[in-house]
């Protein structure tokens, strides 16, 4: 690597990413960027910007509520009775 490109531990990177343990960082290494040598997993400044990048939360815009629909009105159909109650047969 380059003068300039420093490798992180996990928990240099915890750290740098403001976490009190690096739990997180290991439960999602799969998903994260990141260099592994041998067994050793490192993180270049590069990978902590992904992470962070990959963990924003960016706000929904605020919209006005909208007024509930209007209920269809209840048209009358001309002609039309109610059936009489029928009466249970019994046995």
């Amino acid at each position: 690597m380059t003068e300039g490109h420093a490798l992180h531990t996990y928990e240099e990177a915890a750290q740098v990413l403001r976490q009190s343990s690096d739990w997180w960082l290991r439960r999602n290494i799969s998903g994260l960027p990141h260099v592994k040598i041998g067994r050793r997993v490192l993180f270049t400044d590069d990978d902590l910007a992904v992470i962070l990048k990959i963990c924003r939360v960016r706000s929904a815009p605020v919209s006005t509520p909208e007024a509930p629909p209007a209920p269809a009105p209840v048209v009358p159909l001309p002609g039309l009775v109610p059936s009489r109650a029928r009466r249970r047969k019994t046995s």
